[in-house]
C-alpha cells in the first residue's frame, strides 16, 4: 500500500509577524540582544537603547534570531557607515556604530565574559587602539568567474555565503591597497586565462607592496605581459602561487615579503599567518614583553609562535627563547628570521600543540610562557602546565570565549589574572582580541 506523508513545516525557520523590540545590549559577536516572550532575541545591525522593528527568522527553545527591518528610535552612537559596500559585503559589521562606542562595547563584552569565568568582577585595565580606518596591511579577495558573461568578479564573500560582493575600494585596507582594487579588477578581466584565477591577496609591508595571484595554470605570454605592465605602473610585485602553494614572482625569482618590528625584519611567505594590523601588533608585542619582564638567561617558551612575531623580540632581551609552531613551513621561516637577525639564543620546534607533548624535547621547567593560539585556544597545551611551572604567563587571544575557558585551567593550576587589555585589532568589526597576564600565586 502506498503511504503519503505531509511535509511538516520547519517552524524554527518561519518568519514571524513584525515586532517592535527594545535593544538592551550587544553580545560578543556584535549582535543586539532583546527580549520577546521570555526568549533572548539576537538581532544583527542594531545598537543598545534602540527601538527597532524586526522579524524573527529562527526560533529555538531558549532563544530566537531576527532580522532588522527598521530603526524606530536610533541610539546616539549610531552613525552612517563610511563604506559604500557595507550592506553587501558584511565584513565590517559594526560600521553603523561610532568607534568610541565600538571600543566600549568590546571592553564591556570582554570584561563580562572574564567576570563570569572567574566568578568575580573583572575589569579591562588597558585599551590598545590605533587608527580606525586603513589599518589592514593584508587582505584576501575572492574571485568568481561567470561563464555566461565571461567576466571575473573580484571582492569579498558575503556573510554566510559563497557569493562574491564586487567592490571598488575598501576603507579598512591600507590606502594604497584599496586604490589597487578597481584597476586590478579591470586588468584581471582582460586576461585570457581569468577563469583559472583563484583568490587574490594584497599585501603592503615595509619590504614593498605585493599582489599574490592563486593560479591553477601558468599564465600565457600575453597574460604575463599584461601582469608585468600592471606591476610596473602600480609599483607592485606580483607573486604567482600554484596548486602546491609554491610562490614565485612574475619573472620567476623567489620573493619573500617582510614586515618591520622595531629593528627586526620578519620575512613571511604568502599563506603564512601575520597580524594584519601592524600598528597594534607592534604595541601588543611591546606590552607582552613589559608584562613578562624577561631577564637575561631566563627560559621563555613561546607557543603558537608563527614566524617569530614574539620569539625574536623576546630573544633581544637576552632571554633563552623556545618557539613552537604547528606549521612546519612557518617554523623554518622563523628559524631563518632568527638567523638573519643574528639571534642565536632562540630555537624553534615543529609540533602539534593539541597532541600528547610528553615526549617533546622542549617540554620542561621554564621561567615565562607566552601563548598566541588560534580561535580554538590553548586548552590542550595548558594540560602540561605542571611540567612548565612558569611564574608569569601572557595569553594573547583572538577569541574571548576560549580565553575565558582557558583562564579557568590557569586558575585551577594556581594562577591569578593580574592584567587584562583589549586589543582593537579590527576596528569596524565585532572581533575582540585581548591579552591577559597571569601570575602564579
Amino acid at each position: 500500500m502506498a503511504q503519503f506523508f505531509n511535509v511538516k513545516p520547519n517552524r524554527s525557520k518561519q518568519l514571524s509577524a513584525r515586532l517592535s523590540l527594545q535593544v538592551n545590549s550587544l553580545d560578543h559577536l556584535g549582535a543586539g540582544i532583546a527580549q520577546h516572550q521570555g526568549k533572548v532575541v539576537f538581532i544583527p545591525g542594531v545598537l543598545p537603547g534602540e527601538t527597532v522593528t524586526v522579524q524573527l527568522t529562527e526560533q529555538k527553545r531558549q532563544y530566537a534570531k531576527a532580522k532588522l527591518l527598521k530603526v524606530e528610535q536610533a541610539a546616539p552612537c549610531r552613525t552612517v557607515p563610511a563604506c559604500p559596500h557595507y550592506n553587501a559585503c558584511g565584513g565590517c559589521d559594526l560600521q553603523h556604530m561610532t568607534v568610541d562606542a565600538q571600543r566600549q562595547a568590546k571592553t564591556d563584552a570582554l570584561a563580562n565574559m572574564l567576570s563570569r569565568a572567574w566568578d568575580r568582577e573583572v575589569s579591562v585595565d588597558e585599551l590598545i587602539a590605533g587608527e580606525p580606518w586603513h589599518y589592514r596591511r593584508r587582505a584576501r579577495l575572492a574571485t568568481w568567474y561567470d561563464r555566461q558573461s565571461k567576466t571575473l568578479q573580484l571582492g569579498f564573500r558575503t556573510e554566510a555565503s559563497k557569493q562574491v560582493a564586487t567592490i571598488q575600494s575598501c576603507p579598512v585596507l591600507a590606502q594604497a591597497l584599496s586604490a589597487l582594487i578597481a584597476p586590478l579588477d579591470e586588468m584581471l578581466n582582460r586576461l585570457s586565462g581569468k577563469s583559472s584565477l583563484g583568490h587574490v591577496e594584497l599585501i603592503e609591508v615595509e619590504s614593498g607592496r605585493y599582489l599574490v595571484l592563486r593560479v591553477t595554470r601558468v599564465p600565457g605570454e600575453k597574460d604575463c605581459a599584461l601582469l608585468a605592465e600592471f606591476a610596473a605602473s602600480h609599483n607592485v610585485q606580483i607573486l604567482l602561487v600554484d596548486n602546491e602553494g609554491h610562490s614565485k614572482d612574475l619573472q620567476g625569482a623567489a620573493v619573500t615579503p617582510g614586515y618591520q618590528l622595531g629593528e627586526l625584519t620578519l620575512a613571511f611567505k604568502p599563506g603564512n599567518f601575520i597580524q594584519v594590523n601592524g600598528e597594534i601588533n607592534s604595541a601588543m608585542v611591546g606590552r607582552a614583553i613589559d608584562w613578562l619582564a624577561p631577564a637575561p638567561g631566563e627560559r621563555v617558551l613561546d607557543l603558537f609562535c608563527g614566524v617569530g612575531n614574539f620569539s625574536l623580540p623576546l630573544a633581544q632581551t637576552g632571554a633563552q627563547v623556545i618557539g613552537v609552531e604547528g606549521v612546519a613551513e612557518m617554523v623554518a621561516q622563523a628559524s631563518s628570521n632568527a638567523l638573519d637577525a643574528g639571534l642565536s639564543q632562540v630555537s624553534f620546534f615543529h609540533g602539534d600543540l593539541s597532541a600528547d607533548l610528553s615526549a617533546e624535547p622542549w617540554l620542561g621547567k621554564i621561567d615565562k610562557l607566552l601563548l598566541d593560539p588560534a580561535r580554538a585556544g590553548a586548552f590542550e597545551s595548558l594540560q602540561w602546565l605542571g611540567k612548565m611551572k612558569p611564574s608569569r604567563i601572557v595569553y594573547v587571544s583572538c577569541n574571548p570565549a576560549s580565553l575565558a575557558r582557558d583562564s579557568m585551567v590557569l586558575k585551577q593550576q594556581g594562577y591569578q589574572l593580574a592584567k587584562l587589555a583589549l586589543l582593537d585589532m579590527f576596528p569596524q568589526t565585532h572581533h575582540i582580541e585581548a591579552m591577559a597576564l597571569f601570575e602564579r600565586c
